[in-house]
């Protein structure tokens, strides 16, 4: 992967942890990343992993869950302590994560945010989450995706 590594990808390396990174070919008239992604690479949508980027009373959460869920605002808020949250609008999200929408991943943020991961990540060996661009997913352990991420886990998709 000379010259096509992310911070992503840098993260994982320069903690030594187990990963495979999974390039696809990425079609930009997609209308959903995560399900392009899953699809791409024959993979269930519950274990390919979304991130997204939200406020929660006013601070920047980073919310990793499948992409077959939907985010529970309310429970991300909760997981936080916080009352209110509200997803960040996709400049935003860009500027404080140093990735582009479709692209964003939990690992390697250009800045230090607080994440959050589904508990559902730990119903598999592995799992896949963006590898800071579009069309590359990373997959490792969810115990080292928590770790890595600094990540606290809470059930954060709407049932």
């Amino acid at each position: 992967m000379a010259g096509k590594g992310t911070p992503a990808t840098a993260l994982a390396a320069r903690r030594g942890i187990a990963h495979a990174l999974h390039p696809y070919e990425h079609d930009p008239s997609t209308g959903s990343y995560g399900l392009e992604a899953a699809e791409a690479l024959g993979q269930p949508p519950q274990r390919v992993f979304k991130t997204l980027v939200a406020e929660v009373d006013g601070e920047l959460t980073v919310a990793v869950l499948p992409v077959s869920a939907q985010l529970d605002l309310k429970a991300l808020a909760s997981a936080r302590g916080g009352k209110k949250a509200k997803l960040a609008d996709p400049a935003t999200a860009e500027r404080a994560t140093g990735y582009v929408t479709g692209g964003i991943s939990p690992l390697g943020l250009k800045k230090r945010l607080p994440v959050v991961v589904d508990t559902s990540v730990h119903d598999f060996s592995t799992v896949f989450c963006s590898a800071g661009r579009r069309g590359l997913q990373i997959e490792l352990a969810p115990a080292d995706l928590v770790q890595v991420a600094g990540a606290e886990t809470a059930r954060i998709t709407a049932e």
